[in-house]
């Protein structure tokens, strides 16, 4: 069992020199931080929005790695795997990572249609990204593995269909970063709406390996007014991906347990 944190992702840098080089070169590129902070200034300075800021898509990374992670271990081939586009399960990690860390970018630009923004405005940081990360990866394969990073931040829209497991497992990791660091700028800013106020209650997110199905995930909070977030934002984006049977969700409150989902 591990915590959704923005800290997660080092353990997977930790095994995996591409997936490090990956996640230095967008921690490190000056466009990509440069639209990461606009996309907090809209979201939050302007909108009184929750976090979509740096700390959002290193908590989101962690996320998808981990449940990426625990779906492989469980015996679900990645999607560009399964079709060539990836040769090994670390280019597969490749786009899932990518696609986590730039799928709010197009709040730089505005909320509205962010998603679909963002996959236009992540073009270019991909195609760069891969010749520095998976330089022996060139023509059509490359430009088909941008294609798959794509989809996936397009496919982040709560009503759009999530088409491949990578697209599914980042769509799930946005929707699991719901505790209340997340809500507590906007509340502090005077946003008291029920997305901060549950998102306040929620004090914990874990990630782990299910009992009935591959991925369980556990949300602790301290009154009922989270579930509202479980409810209208994580169930949501979980249901429009085609991984969505490979998830539980659990709802703890005290003593008290309660399955969300299924």
């Amino acid at each position: 069992m591990v915590m959704v944190s923005p800290w997660l992702v080092k353990k997977f840098l930790e095994s995996s020199e591409v997936l490090r080089s990956a996640y230095e070169f967008l921690e490190a590129d000056e466009e990509v931080q440069s639209l990461v902070e606009m996309a907090n200034i809209m979201a939050v300075g302007r909108l009184r929005y929750n976090d979509h800021g740096v700390v959002h898509s290193r908590i989101v990374s962690g996320a998808a790695l981990e449940i990426l992670d625990l779906l492989t271990r469980a015996g679900v081939r990645p999607s560009s795997l399964e079709v060539g586009i990836s040769r090994s399960a670390e280019e597969a990690a490749v786009v899932v990572l990518a696609s986590a860390y730039l799928h709010d970018i197009g709040n730089a630009v505005h909320r509205v249609n962010h998603e679909f923004v963002g996959s236009l405005l992540a073009k270019d940081i991909v195609d760069r990204m891969l010749a520095d990360v998976l330089p022996g990866v060139e023509g059509k394969r490359r430009r088909m593995l941008r294609q798959e990073v794509l989809h996936a931040i397009y496919a982040t829209e709560t009503n759009t269909q999530a088409l491949t497991v990578e697209a599914g497992v980042v769509k799930v990791a946005d929707g699991a970063d719901m505790a209340e660091g997340r809500a507590r700028i906007p509340y502090k800013l005077g946003k008291i709406d029920m997305h901060s106020t549950s998102a306040l209650s929620i004090k914990r997110v874990d990630i782990s390996a299910g009992i009935a199905r591959p991925v369980s995930i556990e949300v602790y909070m301290d009154n009922f007014a989270g579930l509202f977030q479980v409810e209208a934002v994580l169930k949501p984006k979980m249901v429009t991906t085609r991984i969505a049977d490979h998830f539980e969700v659990l709802v703890k409150v005290g003593d008290k347990e309660i399955r969300v989902y299924p």
